[in-house]
């Protein structure tokens, strides 16, 4: 018999799952993984109970305790990602529906200051719950959509009542102002991947139409819709490619000039590339080539390389440049810029690209992970061109191989020839050879490496690419043995290239794992990279490190692969270490004060940058040349202890 009464509702459903969850923790006890479906059915029911929802967010604590997220991704919330969630919100199965919905509820009181969670802190839980509300910002309407009205087991009103929840608790304007600040936060570091920003967009778009959700003042939100449906008077009003294409056929000179400038300037203003663009940038090519690098919003250095290369770069448009890989307009925009074609065996080896057939494996991954709505070899070319315009925008997804994704951004900002020798290699042979001191070593029958399934939320180099660097480290991990230094020191020159240093520098001891000489570590460094040190030498070529990453209260999460690409004064006048960071998003918080930055401090797109003393902190391993010598003496006792008190403060406090 069903309660009338909504008090008795839900005094009744919290009955059921606070009993639902005191038999799963006592199934713990005796099973290491008892089945959730009874916690999970009896929160459905009190989440669409009035008042389930604050009864489940008081009940965080014990949901995590109890064990509830153990043993899946969601035990990970550093790690979730917001269109997984979306996907998993709007269109997964009723258990997994739930799980989600109440894994953001923990996030909530996370980033509410009402739960402290060791693994996630309250400003990520706020940007993670700022991004999945932003892809699902039609839930912040009065109205269900037709398909969410219709899930079985009443999910959409589930789902719908979660956002509404969320949005009275975190407050409307600041999810659309604070979306639209992440959003531009994001994109200022030009990645490579941008579906997901787009998605973002189209999101935020749905709400500057919606004549019932304020909008008034959000200038910088029109900047990005525009951007991305309507930079220019062609396509203002979003009509969609054919009749775009129909109106460029009929401009004349004047309004073909103006959609070029319009393009070029939306372009570069936010990195984003317009699904129109490719069909303007295709128009021209065939009846305007003129307008090509007004198009494309070159300088007078990617104009001449245009210039000196006007077949290859017909070529790259033909083969590479559609609506459905737009944002290969950005990537051939800077490759050109960069000079990178007055390389003379880059313009050959992409000839060879453009011609490259591609064997039945990665053909089928590609297709797997891109679609069908081009040849997989179009999504790989474009991918190709993004990656070397833009070295320092790819990132590693979720997936633990930042050792091999610093490989790609080092080689295609600095040995692109070799990069697209590894590509063809194992684009259209499944192998990709290496040698480790004098042995040659081959990709096609090594094991699994760090990541045992293939990444496929990645860029589409990365994921033909990355499975055999994975790989090829590995195994030379395994070919050196038992040595007396961490194997990174005889790994790192060996993979990456000749140009990392054979000076090597470890902050612990491999054997004790104790710290080892700190004082030395970090007068080492400076004298190898700071210029006032060093003899004002500038760092010359990219160099790997690993650092030890602390989450937003210091606490050490694990060590991860950067590149350090240059120190230098900032616009205030501080020293800074700028970086690379392939973790899809630089801007992170590693506590005492101490926050990555991104924008603002003579970054160029796609750096991270700190103070050098603050960058030092966290350093545990780097690279150096033996044959340049400094004083390491002459380095402020007062600089090296600073940065000493906030390392043995932080990761390094119980060691």
């Amino acid at each position: 018999m069903t309660p009338d009464h909504p008090a008795d509702a839900l005094q009744t459903a919290l009955e059921q799952f606070d009993a639902a969850l005191e038999r799963f923790v006592q199934a713990r006890l005796t099973e290491p993984k008892p089945p959730k479906t009874e916690v999970l059915s009896s929160a459905q029911a009190l989440m669409i109970a009035p008042g389930g929802l604050d009864a489940l967010y008081a009940r965080v604590p014990d949901i995590e305790a109890a064990g509830v997220f153990a043993n899946s991704d969601w035990g990970q919330p550093a790690i979730l990602q917001p269109v997984l969630a979306e996907r998993t919100l709007r269109h997964g199965e009723p258990s997994y529906t739930v799980i989600e919905a109440l894994s953001e509820i923990r996030l909530l009181a996370v980033a509410s200051g009402d739960y402290f969670h060791p693994g996630i802190s309250a400003e990520q839980a706020r940007n993670f719950l700022t991004q999945v509300m932003a892809l699902n910002l039609d839930l912040l309407s009065e109205q269900m959509s037709e398909a969410d009205r219709e899930r079985p087991q009443a999910l959409g009103t589930l789902v719908h009542t979660l956002y509404q929840y969320m949005l009275s608790r975190l407050g409307y304007e600041s999810i659309l102002e604070s979306l639209v600040e992440e959003v531009w936060r994001l994109l200022a570091q030009r990645p490579l991947q941008a579906d997901g920003i787009k998605q973002m967009i189209s999101q935020i778009a749905k709400c500057l139409f919606d004549p019932a959700i304020e909008t008034a003042g959000m200038d910088s939100a029109a900047r990005l819709v525009s951007a991305l449906f309507g930079p220019t008077p062609g396509c203002r009003e979003d009509p969609g490619l054919v009749i775009y294409a129909q109106r460029l056929a009929d401009m004349d000179d004047d309004a073909l000039i103006e959609e070029v400038s319009g393009f070029a300037r939306a372009m570069h203003d936010t990195g984003l590339v317009s699904p129109y663009h490719p069909v303007l940038v295709r128009h021209l090519h065939h009846r305007r080539d003129d307008l090509l690098p007004a198009a494309l919003g070159l300088s007078s250095t990617g104009h001449e390389v245009m210039k000196c290369y006007p077949q290859l770069v017909h070529a790259l448009i033909d083969e590479a440049i559609y609506p459905e890989t737009s944002q290969a307009v950005y990537g051939l925009t800077l490759l050109l810029e960069r000079g990178a074609l007055f390389t003379p065996p880059i313009a050959a080896a992409l000839w060879r690209q453009i011609e490259l057939p591609l064997s039945e494996q990665s053909e089928a991954t590609l297709r797997q992970v891109f679609g069908e709505a081009r040849p997989a070899r179009v999504f790989l070319l474009a991918g190709v061109l993004s990656l070397l315009g833009q070295p320092l925008g790819v990132g590693q997804g979720n997936n633990p191989t930042c050792q091999s994704v610093i490989g790609l951004s080092m080689w295609a900002y600095n040995d692109a020839d070799y990069l697209l020798q590894l590509v063809a290699w194992a684009a259209r042979d499944d192998e990709v050879l290496a040698r480790f001191e004098g042995q040659r070593v081959s990709s096609r029958e090594l094991e699994p490496g760090l990541a045992k399934e293939a990444p496929l939320d990645v860029d589409p180099v990365s994921l033909i690419l990355v499975p055999h660097l994975d790989r090829l480290y590995m195994e030379m991990g395994r070919l050196c043995g038992e040595r007396d230094d961490d194997l990174h020191r005889w790994i790192n020159p060996e993979f990456y290239g000749w140009w990392v240093g054979y000076g090597f520098r470890v902050v612990a001891d491999i054997h004790t794992g104790k710290l080892d000489d700190y004082e030395g570590f970090l007068r080492q460094f400076y004298v190898r990279y700071h210029p006032y040190y060093n003899g004002n030498l500038p760092l010359i070529h990219p160099q790997p490190a690993g650092i030890a990453v602390t989450d937003s209260a210091a606490r050490f999460v694990g060590r991860h692969a950067i590149t350090i690409l240059r120190v230098a004064l900032d616009p205030q006048g501080v020293m800074r270490v700028y970086f690379y960071n392939p973790n899809n998003d630089s801007g992170q918080d590693w506590g005492q004060g101490i926050t990555c930055q991104t924008q603002g401090y003579g970054e160029r797109p796609g750096e991270a940058s700190l103070p050098i003393a603050e960058f030092a902190s966290r350093l545990y391993v780097f690279h150096y040349d033996p044959l340049e010598l400094g004083d390491t003496q002459a380095v402020p006792a007062d600089e090296v202890e600073r940065v000493m008190a906030l390392g043995r403060e932080s990761w390094a406090k119980e060691l």
